[in-house]
């Protein structure tokens, strides 16, 4: 499987078979703001966590794909997903709403995608989302998880990668000053990082991976 970032919350996933999976596609009012840019994609299935304008673009995709934008169980492609319900606060969704945590079973691995999880995950929520190998986590705060919060989800799921992604980075100029940089989270989380351009990433050389993978936006 092939992992790469657009920015943001937004991942393409490429599996063995060229089955291509977006999550959460920014609309281009965010993306300009942001310093983002999304390239001309397709894909076979497009999840959105939540209903906001840098998650929920979904008209920027092409082709013919399933879209996915609620809680539950579904099978698409060949492709098992859980959809387990979270907030984008820690106040049960009364200041952001409600967000929708992915789990994914492709290639044989669980990559979970957090959306804007904005609170630690009770007991029930993490047997509901289950086994995860490679966890896409936001970790810059304001209106998401801050460092401390994202590595202490990442304990509470124990995958053995974490991308992080929603943090401060080049591209978003002023706009960046309110995130955090995923330098805190790496310092917090106390786990090895390296950079990739894009994540190749499989059941054989998932174990040589460090804990840490940052996908850089280009």
């Amino acid at each position: 499987m092939k992992i790469k970032w657009f920015g943001q919350s937004c991942f393409m996933l490429t599996t063995e078979n060229e089955t291509k999976i977006v999550t959460d596609p920014y609309s281009n009012m965010f993306g300009s703001l942001a310093g983002y840019k999304l390239p001309e994609i397709d894909a076979n299935i497009v999840t959105i966590s939540h209903n906001h304008s840098d998650h929920n673009n979904v008209g920027a995709v092409k082709g013919e794909f399933a879209h996915i934008k609620d809680s539950g169980v579904f099978s698409q492609a060949g492709i098992g997903i859980k959809g387990v319900q979270t907030f984008h606060d820690d106040v049960s969704g009364k200041k952001r709403g409600k967000n929708i945590v992915y789990n994914f079973r492709i290639d044989g691995l669980n990559v979970c995608h957090c959306g804007d999880l904005g609170h630690l995950l009770s007991r029930e929520q993490i047997n509901e989302i289950g086994q995860v190998d490679i966890l896409l986590l936001p970790v810059g705060g304001r209106a998401v998880l801050d460092a401390s919060g994202a590595a202490e989800v990442m304990k509470q799921l124990n995958p053995a990668v974490v991308i992080p992604m929603h943090y401060r980075t080049k591209a978003m100029g002023i706009l960046g000053f309110i995130f955090g940089k995923v330098d805190t989270f790496i310092t917090v989380s106390k786990k090895d990082a390296k950079n990739y351009k894009e994540l190749d990433v499989n059941l054989s050389n998932i174990k040589d991976l460090p804990g840490i993978a940052v996908l850089q936006y280009n």
